[in-house]
């Protein structure tokens, strides 16, 4: 077995490596090579499709629970801000800068480090898979989602997302709604009381107002936004639809269809959700994963932003070094303390989860 300090010096060199290749959503490809070239080293197989790669614990036994350790390799594209290169792997100040560092470079290589770790040891309690995956950013088809029909049943999964390394034990879903309000075209010189743009009005004030009934103690209330009008092409001509967005970030005591259903007995349009899958998920404080981080000294909270934990059916822990703020910003960093103290704790915290 490598000494830990080995395995965080090979998995920021990983991560530089990362950072200085372009893996956009559906654009893995070469990343995807990186990663396999780290297992090949440490003479782990490996299987891959499309640009998910995921591996096994060396004493697999089907007759054990498995656990899941999951982040991913693609990014989105650096906004206009940068001021540095945002496929160079800068040091500076003790800070690791570039494209991808921080959502979710770090903690993918943090947690590839930790399967290493455990890959060879003997008479674990739980069977250990890591996935690192694709199009995550994106919600896209080929990422975590279809990996799953290839592994054994999961009963826990730790997802790799930027939190300072502390718990994130419920994480909220996303339903995004296209609504259609109706009317009737018509010369806007003339009277009508069928107009659509202000057919629509009620409808905005409903989503402004409404209040699911149920309050996680940990997400909080569903929240729903109008996010886009458009309707209507000149100024003398009354459309007849006016089209709208809204963004729903549902908590864990609904899933989606719930939310949808309430939506539709309420609104007087067309509700047409772009996706169902994105539910919230959640892990309860009493779990043994939970508690072993609680006993190391971290905290638990509710996760506002969506991960690849939407897309698992089992109970699932948010947790990986960096900060959340600085996901999608410009010169996106992390520290390296924070990958050191990540692997760390990752090892820890499982060392600990698997002795109980």
């Amino acid at each position: 077995m490598k000494k830990t300090e080995t395995l965080i010096q090979e998995a920021i060199a990983l991560l530089k490596s990362l950072i200085e290749t372009p893996s956009f959503s559906s654009e893995e490809e070469q990343t995807s090579l990186l990663i396999e070239n780290w297992f090949n080293q440490n003479n782990i197989p490996f299987e891959r499709e499309n640009n998910n790669i995921w591996a096994y614990n060396k004493y697999f036994d089907k007759s054990k629970p498995t656990l899941l350790l999951n982040s991913h390799h693609d990014t989105v594209k650096p906004n206009q801000g940068y001021t540095k290169n945002p496929f160079e792997a800068i040091v500076e100040d003790g800070k690791l800068y570039g494209l991808g560092s921080n959502d979710a470079g770090g903690c993918l290589v943090s947690l590839i480090a930790t399967f290493t770790h455990f890959y060879a040891v003997e008479n674990l309690p739980y069977n250990i898979v890591v996935v690192a995956s694709a199009e995550e950013e994106s919600s896209g088809k080929l990422g975590l989602n279809s990996v799953l029909k290839h592994l054994p049943e999961l009963e826990c999964a730790i997802v790799g997302e930027p939190t300072l390394m502390q718990l994130a034990v419920a994480e909220k879903g996303l339903l995004v709604l296209d609504i259609v309000v109706k009317g009737t075209a018509s010369h806007a010189a003339h009277n009508n009381p069928d107009n659509p743009i202000y057919n629509a009005m009620p409808v905005i004030e409903w989503f402004k107002t409404y209040q699911f009934e149920k309050i996680s103690e940990v997400l909080g209330p569903v929240k729903m936004t109008v996010t886009q009008v458009t309707a209507g092409k000149q100024h003398n001509v009354v459309p007849a639809e006016c089209h709208l967005v809204v963004d729903i970030r549902v908590n864990d005591c609904y899933n989606n269809t719930e939310i949808l259903e309430t939506v539709r007995a309420n609104v007087n349009a067309e509700v047409t959700p772009r996706s169902m899958h994105l539910n919230a998920s959640s892990i309860p404080v009493s779990h043994g994963l939970v508690q072993a981080g609680i006993a190391l000294g971290r905290t638990t909270y509710g996760s506002p932003t969506l991960s690849d934990q939407s897309v698992l059916y089992c109970k699932s822990l948010k947790l990986g070094p960096g900060e959340s703020l600085r996901s999608h910003s410009a010169d996106e960093f992390i520290y390296l303390h924070e990958i050191e103290e990540g692997i760390q704790l990752y090892i820890k915290i499982l060392g600990d989860f698997l002795k109980q």
